[in-house]
């Protein structure tokens, strides 16, 4: 036998590894930090497309190629093609009788010639009074069968695709069927408004009649949809035309469906199509710019595709309230764009479904919200951030290998007990069941050693961060909340015996929770109550005396705001001597407390660097004045320069 490999085409890759949906969060992670809210983040990624998926399109490049196809559809040609059509036929017609007629010099040759004369000038009013006229010429007779062979074609095919060709040829049997068609379709549509019809009417429905509907519809409810958008869509190209070329086109097609024993069934049919989907736009005029002009049949699927792609072009946009990929129609999107299409918005659609089940995003009270999950990943990233900037920085070995180990080794082992966190001393260990058993090693729980370490004292780590609204303004918010995420995750990870307490601050201050950060805002409010924060700081400190205090303070400004006796904030700018004094106290008991406050300035502002040289010469703590980018850095390598200095 002989083989052909190519390129898999039929949809996404079958053997591509599934999609990392950690990748997607860390994308969202960015805006997150910078105040969006999780809903917007998901959105705006699902515009852009998703990371590390080649060639995958986003939603923005779905609208674009929707957009482009619209304008392609709008340039295809002009909607009156079938009337211009039908004047060219009806004058060649009226020519060829009064070629055959001149040479006669007969009065009923001249009795003809008048009546000619005195068509109407409107191309269906003179149809209609040819249509009992006694052609001479049989050129002329044919034209004009042509032309009504040509007028059937395209009004039944405006109103069911597919029906152009079955009537090419003026078939009596051929309409007949048609006539058939349209009644049994209509009696069908009548039992199933009584809730009378069943899937077994439908099939054999299609048994008979599936050769006039190319598109196949699978039930009741697709055929209905597909008939009532190209009905909408004949209403619509009706709309757009001028009001002399609506008139006439319409008498045109009432005649014709007048003439074919069509008219009370297509009456029928349209009232039960626009009382199912009341939501098309059945008047709504398009504009078409093209210069060739359209059959009416071509006119109508190009005004159809256009509805299609206006629908489409709303549901991409995702910009209403509640909008989700399972809006957007897939149906639509094969026939505007194409399989691949398909598959690109099923794979967006997975990652928001995934984002979801595997426990990154919840929806509590109908609002998408960060898991704890999510926000421990976003740590995660934030940290790796920060340690990916001190390496390239060459700022000296701050990925400490051992960070959150139990301490030095001492070179001694001993009996492992249950709650232990050192280090497995994997020699001593195999030794002890090679003893035991002899060759033959089985491992049972008395044979486990650990290394003894050094003990290591434990910190009390307290990270102040302003949340005033200047901090938004200055473009420093997403930093610092990234800095506040990065430290969280490091103490949690490398460092879990140290107490980390994280406190923002603007009018009043409040402790933060880890899962909390990722989606805190800025308050909009005036007031930087430092005083407020360092109270909270130094309960921290003080519920655990035995560790060693570290504070840190990321601010945009000196303090503006005081905690008065009865609880309530006061603020002033400039500062009030009060503030001041309050402030600076609570620096001097953190100094009584051994708590050496290191400030990380991101403002250059006078009164500031007035208010931290003053911290500094208090307190002994070293002052910082890093760019936004660069703030996680600096919080963590000082951080982690404390800690080796206490070890």
């Amino acid at each position: 036998m002989a083989y052909r490999y190519g390129e898999y085409h039929d949809g996404p890759d079958p053997l591509a590894p599934p999609y990392d949906v950690r990748a997607a969060l860390d994308e969202m992670g960015d805006a997150i930090l910078s105040g969006s809210t999780p809903v917007h983040a998901l959105r705006d990624l699902l515009k852009r497309g998703l990371p590390g998926m080649r060639d995958n399109r986003g939603l923005d490049d779905m609208l674009r190629e929707v957009r482009r196809r619209r304008r392609e559809l709008r340039e295809r040609g002009r909607l009156d093609g079938t009337l211009e059509r039908a004047r060219a036929l009806l004058d060649q017609a009226i020519g060829q009788e009064r070629a055959e007629l001149f040479p006669d010099p007969s009065d009923d040759a001249r009795l003809r010639e008048a009546e000619l004369d005195n068509l109407p000038d409107d191309t269906a009013s003179a149809i209609q009074e040819l249509s009992s006229y006694q052609w001479r010429s049989a050129a002329a007779r044919q034209t004009f069968e042509e032309l009504r062979a040509l007028l059937r074609q395209e009004v039944l095919d405006s109103q069911f695709r597919g029906l152009r060709e079955a009537l090419a040829n003026p078939d009596p049997a051929a309409m007949e069927r048609v006539r058939q068609m349209m009644g049994e379709l209509n009696d069908m549509l009548e039992a199933d408004a009584r809730g009378e019809h069943t899937q077994e009417d439908f099939d054999r429905f299609m048994s008979k009649y599936g050769d006039l509907f190319p598109e196949q519809p699978r039930n009741l409810e697709e055929l209905v949809d597909q008939l009532a958008r190209r009905a909408a869509a004949t209403q619509r190209m009706l709309a757009s035309l001028t009001p002399r070329q609506r008139e006439e086109l319409a008498a045109l097609m009432a005649q014709t469906l007048e003439q074919s024993g069509l008219s009370d069934q297509m009456r029928r049919l349209g009232q039960q199509l626009q009382t199912r989907r009341p939501d098309l736009a059945w008047n709504s005029p398009e504009r078409m710019t093209g210069d060739d002009p359209m059959g009416m049949g071509d006119a109508v699927t190009a005004l159809e595709e256009l509805a299609d792609l206006n629908q489409l072009e709303a549901a991409l946009r995702q910009d209403y309230p509640g909008a989700r990929l399972d809006d957007i129609d897939e149906a639509s999107i094969r026939r505007a764009l194409g399989r691949s299409a398909v598959d690109d918005l099923e794979a967006l659609k997975r990652v928001e479904r995934e984002l979801e089940e595997q426990g990154y995003l919840q929806r509590r009270r109908g609002k998408l919200e960060l898991t704890p999950k999510a926000v421990r990943r976003l740590g995660e990233t934030a940290l790796r951030r920060v340690f990916t900037s001190l390496e390239a920085g060459r700022r000296g070995d701050h990925d400490q290998h051992d960070a959150g180990a139990a301490g030095e080794l001492t070179g001694a082992s001993r009996p492992w007990r249950f709650g232990d966190e050192q280090p497995i001393d994997v020699v001593r260990t195999l030794v002890n069941g090679i003893r035991r058993t002899g060759s033959t090693i089985q491992l049972s729980v008395d044979d486990f050693e650990v290394a003894e370490t050094e003990r290591r004292s434990a910190a009390a780590v307290c990270l102040l961060v302003d949340l005033s609204y200047s901090m938004a303004l200055r473009g420093t918010w997403a930093a610092a909340k990234e800095t506040a995420l990065a430290l969280q995750t490091l103490v949690a990870s490398k460092f879990p015996q140290d107490a980390v307490q994280i406190v923002g601050f603007s009018n009043y201050a409040r402790v933060l929770q880890p899962d909390e950060l990722a989606g805190l805002d800025w308050d909009m409010v005036q007031g930087t109550n430092l005083h407020h924060a360092l109270l909270i700081a130094g309960r921290h400190l003080d519920r655990h005396p035995d560790f060693e205090p570290v504070v840190l303070v990321v601010t945009d400004g000196e303090p503006t705001a005081h905690l008065l006796r009865n609880g309530q904030s006061a603020f002033e700018w400039p500062p009030s001597r009060e503030t001041l004094e309050l402030t600076l106290a609570e620096i001097d008991k953190m100094t009584r407390r051994r708590a050496t406050i290191n400030v990380f300035m991101l403002a250059a502002d006078e009164r500031l660097k007035e208010f931290v040289d003053e911290v500094a010469r208090r307190n002994g703590g070293r002052v910082f004045s890093p760019s936004a980018e660069r703030l996680g850095e600096y919080v963590v390598s000082d951080f982690l320069r404390q800690r080796r200095i206490r070890r």
